[in-house]
């Protein structure tokens, strides 16, 4: 969609019905969820499991966080050693900051082509990733990971490789994008195959507290395919975490993930982690008294994007082999931070 036609779109949308359909539908209410949540393996992959406090939010459409519309913005180097907010950075005049925020890091995925390495490496091999799963994921491998009509596509091929029998890529911002808090989001649809397993998701940089869960983890998405609709939202602590059955996260239902973008995002401050789906609040990780052991999420943390196929949670149910290709589109991640 050219310029002109997405200023008329966001012109139109309060008044037209048709326009509506690029607006996306009317926001959720907040709602409150239980403690349990999804565990997750100890090498830091995605969770296994599922034991998260389920609530009945149902959203239809992109409601987003003032959702823009296009995908103009420049791209945006650097990284946080999370003392001070980095310089702003101008992503184009469609990115709203939230009350109090600046952007300061953004890929708003405008050039085609492999993803950006300035911002973004990759995590590469077949080896299970701690859950048993099934995909290898590939380096530099258009077919994987590539950037097309504004978007990132990260897909997943049913496809003899290096010992594997599925392909997918997954993402780290490691070293090119790390924080210590602000509001971290990302705007995405999302695969809908049997066996699908994707993930918005961050990691510590720099272990501080010893490999995982010890140095922390924090999953601001994560949905399998056989379960479509359910959003998981999880912190993993070495007191919390699904090996000793003290996981801490929470879930939302999302009527039409994988048909429509929905903003995915957590506000990360130093004594609590808020999960957002649009601009719905469904699960908050409160600070307590204690050492790292309940909160080690004091120290710089980088974006993971993943598409896992099977495992010990995605896998729960099989995988469907005529699904493929499954693929997670998004739009843009976005960091912002306090003055």
């Amino acid at each position: 969609m050219n310029r002109t036609m997405q200023l008329l779109v966001r012109w139109l949308c309060p008044f037209v019905s048709i326009a509506a359909l690029a607006c996306g539908g009317s926001e959720s209410e907040p709602v409150d969820v239980g403690d349990a949540s999804p565990g997750v393996d100890a090498t830091g992959d995605s969770p296994v499991g599922n034991d998260s406090a389920q609530t009945d939010v149902v959203q239809d459409g992109d409601t987003g966080l003032d959702a823009p519309i296009g995908n103009d913005a420049a791209p945006a180097d650097g990284a946080s050693d999370g003392n001070a907010a980095e310089a702003a950075v101008d992503a184009g005049p469609d990115v709203v900051a939230p009350d109090g925020f600046t952007l300061v890091w953004s890929d708003e995925f405008d050039a085609p082509g492999l993803p950006d390495d300035s911002r973004w490496g990759y995590d590469v091999g077949g080896h299970g990733w701690g859950n048993g799963e099934s995909q290898y994921y590939t380096d530099h491998r258009s077919e994987n990971a590539r950037v097309e009509n504004g978007t990132l596509i990260i897909e997943a091929h049913k496809e003899s490789f290096e010992g594997s029998e599925y392909t997918s890529a997954r993402l780290v911002s490691t070293d090119k994008g790390d924080w210590v808090y602000g509001r971290f989001e990302a705007r995405a649809i999302l695969p809908a195959g049997r066996g699908s397993w994707p993930a918005i998701w961050m990691l510590p940089t720099d272990w501080t507290y010893g490999g995982w869960p010890d140095s922390g983890e924090i999953d601001i998405m994560e949905h399998v395919g056989y379960d479509l609709g359910n959003i998981h939202g999880t912190v993993h602590t070495k007191a919390y975490n699904h090996t000793l059955g003290t996981q801490k996260g929470g879930s939302t239902f999302v009527s039409d993930v994988t048909t429509n973008y929905h903003v995915y995002a957590v506000e990360w401050s130093p004594d609590r982690i808020d999960f957002f789906v649009d601009s719905t609040l469904y699960y908050t990780f409160e600070k307590e008294p204690g050492d790292f052991s309940v909160w080690p999420f004091d120290q710089r943390f980088h974006f993971v994007l993943n598409v896992a196929i099977g495992g010990a949670w995605g896998g729960v149910q099989g995988i469907d082999d005529n699904a493929f290709p499954q693929r997670m589109v998004l739009d843009y991640v976005r960091v912002f931070q306090k003055p």
